[in-house]
């Protein structure tokens, strides 16, 4: 194991299916150290994409090699559309084809898509087999990495085909920051305000004061800044998972802006990062809120207020794409996968850190909520 000074570790309790999360600095070349305990032989197949491949694929290999452990790899191409039966079918026979056995375990390395599909071919693979998450983006190291839903998109919408399947182990360095680009840390900066605006007013009051400076990649604390909130994200979300693990309940609530976000990512043909579409998607979750009278418009101006101020979209407006149709996006939230008896489950607020689930929502108040949000919300 590395140097404790290097890293803050945490454990998401789930019995059998319990396991670490490790979150420190310099991890990616001291990853075989870290998982060979967890191993159930001294191989694994690890799945990337390009952009992450030139960059860590190789250093993540010595790691490896230094503990004598033994690995094959496929790079995919980088992107939302790689979640999709096709890529599924090509990690499989790769997998295959590198004679991967029962034992073997599988390396996610990447953000969120990469996860996502990884971990669901894991849970395929002769009827399941062991992953590692490696998250390389802060979305994923805030989020999708932790809890166990993979998956892939169909036509039909997004996240629709998947399994729960939990991870060995979840390994974060947090250098790999610093190789983002600023919209993809804005995306990730969105899934963390997200824990915020369920539970913790403390927590969103900190990003409020914290939050430029985190995402600065000039700031010299930005190290410490993003490790902060990458743990206090993943223990959010582990205290909810371990009472939740299949969502049956309250593990709704990480879907805040998750419903209309994905319809909006739909929408746009995924040229919208899913951190964005997050974004606008709390705050139409709020603008909901505050049209049935559980919160404030000073709560809406409020989420507004920090998601713009480091430079997050806040309505599906920002982008250039003259033909948005309330219409359409309320037919994609209805093929959701959260629609339960024709209804869907949305997140709302009773004000910041106060997230609760209704499924009483009437259609016509979502339409006009979509409507209102592309003209209103930036005169509040």
């Amino acid at each position: 194991m590395p140097n404790s000074d290097d890293f803050d570790s945490l454990l998401v309790n789930l019995d059998s299916r319990s396991y670490e999360i490790f979150v420190g600095m310099g991890l990616v070349d001291q990853a075989g150290k870290v998982i060979l305990p967890v191993l159930r032989q001294k191989r694994v197949f690890i799945v990337t994409d390009e952009n992450v491949a030139k960059l860590y694929l190789e250093r993540f290999e010595k790691s490896l090699d230094k503990e004598n452990i033994a690995h094959n790899s496929i790079i995919l191409p980088a992107g939302e559309k790689t979640k999709s039966f096709d890529f599924l079918n090509k990690i499989l026979d790769a997998m295959f084809e590198s004679h991967c056995e029962r034992s073997t375990t599988v390396i996610a390395l990447g953000g969120g898509v990469i996860g996502d599909i990884t971990g669901f071919a894991a849970s395929i693979f002769m009827r399941g087999i062991d992953f590692i998450q490696v998250p390389t983006t802060l979305l994923s190291q805030v989020d999708s990495s932790v809890g166990g839903k993979t998956g892939i998109n169909t036509r039909h919408g997004k996240n629709l085909v998947g399994s729960f399947y939990q991870p060995k182990m979840v390994l974060t360095d947090i250098e790999t920051l610093d190789t983002l680009d600023k919209r993809q840390l804005l995306a990730g900066f969105a899934e963390a305000a997200k824990y915020g605006l369920i539970d913790n007013l403390k927590f969103w009051s900190w990003l409020e004061k914290n939050g430029k400076n985190a995402l600065n990649s000039d700031n010299a604390e930005r190290h410490s800044l993003r490790r902060y909130i990458v743990m206090k994200s993943c223990t959010a979300k582990a205290k909810i998972v371990e009472k939740d693990e299949q969502e049956n309940g309250i593990r709704a609530l990480l879907n805040l802006g998750h419903t209309f976000s994905h319809a909006i990512e739909i929408e746009a043909d995924y040229k919208i990062l899913h951190g964005e579409g997050v974004a606008i998607g709390m705050v139409m979750a709020f603008s909901l809120s505050e049209k049935l009278g559980y919160c404030s418009s000073d709560d809406v101006i409020r989420v507004k207020k920090l998601l713009e101020s480091v430079g997050l979209p806040t309505t599906f407006q920002d982008f250039e794409k003259k033909d948005w149709n309330a219409d359409n996006l309320c037919y994609h939230m209805n093929r959701d996968k959260k629609v339960k008896n024709s209804k869907i489950t949305f997140v709302l607020a009773k004000g910041i850190g106060q997230a609760f689930l209704n499924s009483e929502v009437s259609s016509n108040d979502v339409f006009e909520t979509i409507t209102a949000c592309s003209a209103k919300l930036n005169k509040h």
